[in-house]
């Protein structure tokens, strides 16, 4: 990072707190501020780009006694083994004055601030270190997972006490992306570009909408905006008690297992269903704020935002009674076992990823997977490999008219939904689609009288139970 990313990033909210920016999660920046002061109480940033140097200091230890928060940052202009502050952003007065106190009131000295440059080599890169860690009792409050290195279980860091956060309805205690970094940074990226490691081993990152089974998109219209919802069933969240919708914002995940509709007056309603929506549209408000919140673990109480969880809640509902049978979710199922309707591998050199053929198991695929090996044996110069869902559309138009010949009043509805294929639709197949929507929407239809099915025992009508019942007689 440049200096002035790097003041952007420490720096206590921004100059445009209500300005709506893409690179920003929420209105004061990534959260790093938030995200280092709950783990530990200091924190310094080390980052190199092709022309700079740049130490920040994050310290609770140095500000303690202050009415101000001071931040030191000191940034150095390199050219080769040549390198001096950068006068352009502060005097050599300021920079040493700020130098002498990362010494002071942090681990690093001279040459360990010298060893931490040296590891980057000639490449950019950022390392952040936290230390003063919080304090669970008489231990850290995170814990590390230390396993042999024999086992082949991935090596996970925890916050010490398995807190689960509150949840509306939520009657499981069975949530490891509440205390485990290795199951949130599984899903924490909608679209995940990068590869991550937690303690030397690499994440699994999940595209979370397309890793369920009995997959359905709605699509509609809020408050003058697009919104797209993906629906489906996950069988480990099943196992665990979970459900609920993960709503994502820029990419990034801000609140997950939101029980939404009937989900929020029984436990067992929605079981194993979980959504994903990207909200970056729905929550940027018009005066250019955005409706997340500081801490970016959730967002305002707006009417964007109770718009929004009744919308998902209709959906959920519809969804949940549609897949009642299928899902089979009564005692009949319980040795039952639901796939992703599709399996994807992520390429460990261009990070694409590769929707795999029939029967494959991505499970089965060793951590460092190419775009050349099987079951894919293609390129990465490949596109990546993307599902066509279908559309069904229902088109009615009603005429409504007096038997004078009074004016005619059209009343077209339309109802889009869509259904993730297993298989990818053909170009004729698109092509029938449209051709059939447009056939239907030419013809004047009438509507069919609906009624509601009611299940349950035969109802007798208070007049027939008043009538004798006539003695049946079978001749021998």
């Amino acid at each position: 990072m440049t200096h002035s990313d790097i003041m952007r990033m420490v720096s206590f909210g921004h100059g445009k707190p209500d300005k709506d920016d893409e690179s920003l999660i929420g209105r004061f920046g990534v959260g790093f501020k938030t995200g280092a002061m709950r783990i530990g109480k200091d924190a310094v940033v080390f980052t190199q780009t092709a022309e700079s140097r740049t130490i920040a200091f994050l310290s609770r230890s140095f500000n303690e006694d202050k009415e101000e928060v001071d931040i030191p940052v000191i940034t150095y202009r390199c050219k080769g083994k040549w390198m001096d502050f950068d006068l352009e952003v502060h005097t050599r007065g300021e920079a040493e004055s700020r130098l002498q106190a990362v010494k002071q009131f942090s681990p690093f000295n001279e040459y360990s601030i010298g060893s931490k440059f040296a590891a980057f080599g000639n490449q950019p890169g950022t390392v952040i270190c936290i230390y003063n860690l919080d304090r669970w009792g008489s231990n850290y409050s995170l814990e590390w997972e230390t396993i042999d290195s024999e086992q082949k279980r991935k090596r996970d860091i925890w916050i010490r006490s398995r807190r689960v956060r509150m949840r509306m309805a939520q009657m499981t205690t069975k949530v490891p992306l509440d205390y485990s970094l290795h199951s949130y940074l599984e899903v924490m990226f909608l679209e995940p570009r990068m590869k991550i490691y937690v303690q030397g081993t690499l994440v699994k990152t999940r595209r979370l909408h397309k890793s369920l089974s009995n997959t359905r998109v709605f699509k509609g219209m809020l408050m003058g905006k697009k919104v797209e919802l993906t629906l489906g069933f996950n069988q480990a969240e099943r196992e665990n008690g979970n459900c609920g919708i993960f709503l994502y914002w820029h990419g990034r995940l801000i609140e997950a297992y939101r029980r939404v509709g009937a989900m929020l007056h029984t436990a067992d309603v929605g079981r194993g269903v979980i959504g994903v929506i990207d909200v970056t549209d729905i929550m940027r408000l018009g005066d250019g704020g955005v409706g997340v919140l500081n801490n970016k673990q959730g967002f305002q109480d707006i009417e964007e935002y109770v718009k929004l969880i009744e919308w998902l809640g209709t959906q959920a509902d519809q969804y949940w009674d549609e897949h009642y049978d299928r899902l089979l979710v009564g005692k009949k199922d319980e040795n039952a076992v639901y796939t992703p309707d599709f399996s994807w591998v992520q390429c460990n050199r261009c990070l694409k990823w590769r929707m795999l053929e029939a029967g494959a198991n991505e499970k089965d695929l060793p951590d460092d997977w190419f775009c050349y090996m099987p079951p894919f044996r293609g390129s990465c110069m490949q596109p990546e490999s993307e599902m066509e869902p279908g559309v069904v559309t229902v088109a009615a138009t009603r005429n409504y008219g007096g038997a004078n010949g009074g004016s005619n009043e059209k009343d077209e509805m339309e109802m889009s939904t869509t259904a993730c294929n297993s298989t990818l639709s053909s170009k004729e197949q698109s092509d029938a689609s449209l051709e059939s929507d447009d056939n239907a929407k030419s013809k004047q239809i009438k509507p069919p009288i609906l009624r509601r099915l009611k299940r349950g025992p035969v109802q007798v009508s208070k007049s027939r139970q008043q009538q004798p019942m006539k003695k049946l007689c079978r001749s021998g």
